[in-house]
């Protein structure tokens, strides 16, 4: 098994992309905790838009298995809206849980990973990190931060043993495709997803670092 006797961390593991990376890691061997907004069998209850549920979480999992060796930061909503009428509670949402819960749950763990010497940060960015969207303006903004901080955080770490990667999928058949592009065609399942993260955990080069893989025609 690709992942045998790793500990893995899966934020947004109740549904969708990340419940399938989870799923993933733990029939390749590793230990999982994940975490998710609503509580789940198997997933701890955690908004990472906020610095003390994130630090608790944090401190759970360093408790029960040690310092992860894998950080896949995927989790996220999406509000449609144009920008004239987008609430700013809405855009607040949207970028804490996307933006500001990426940086809150790598800074948790990032001490230890670096003490170590070894590590690998996963971040599920998005199509909308690349280009831009219609009504999904929160969204594209927190995503290309996603992707900046993808990069920046990868020349960080570069010479400390850690990697930095971004996943960048197209349309997913997940109920985040459905409320951000309703009536669009999904190209993909999460298991597709999945597989891409754990390539990036699993099979991927010490040398990539600060790479954000499409996975869109």
């Amino acid at each position: 098994m690709k992942l045998d006797g790793r500990v893995a961390v899966v934020t947004g593991a109740s549904r969708g992309i990340g419940r399938a990376i989870a799923a993933l890691f733990e029939r390749e061997g590793a230990r999982v905790a994940g975490c998710a907004r609503h509580a789940a069998p198997g997933v701890e209850v955690c908004d990472v838009s906020r610095a003390d549920e994130v630090a608790g979480f944090a401190a759970s999992v360093k408790a029960r298995l040690g310092v992860p060796d894998i950080v896949v930061n995927n989790a996220g909503l999406v509000v449609r809206a144009p920008l004239d009428v987008l609430a700013e509670a809405d855009w607040d949402d949207v970028v804490g849980s996307n933006l500001k819960g990426t940086y809150l749950v790598t800074r948790a763990f990032l001490g230890a990973m670096k003490a170590r010497g070894r590590g690998r940060f996963i971040n599920v960015a998005s199509i909308s990190g690349r280009l831009g969207t219609a009504g999904l303006t929160a969204y594209c903004a927190a995503k290309h931060g996603v992707v900046g901080l993808t990069r920046a955080l990868a020349e960080e770490l570069r010479a400390d043993g850690l990697t930095v990667n971004a996943i960048c999928p197209g349309s997913v058949d997940t109920d985040m495709l459905r409320i951000g592009m309703p009536g669009a065609k999904p190209l993909m399942t999460p298991d597709d997803l999945a597989n891409v993260a754990l390539y990036l955990a699993a099979d991927a080069p010490s040398a990539l670092t600060g790479s954000c893989v499409d996975v869109f025609g």
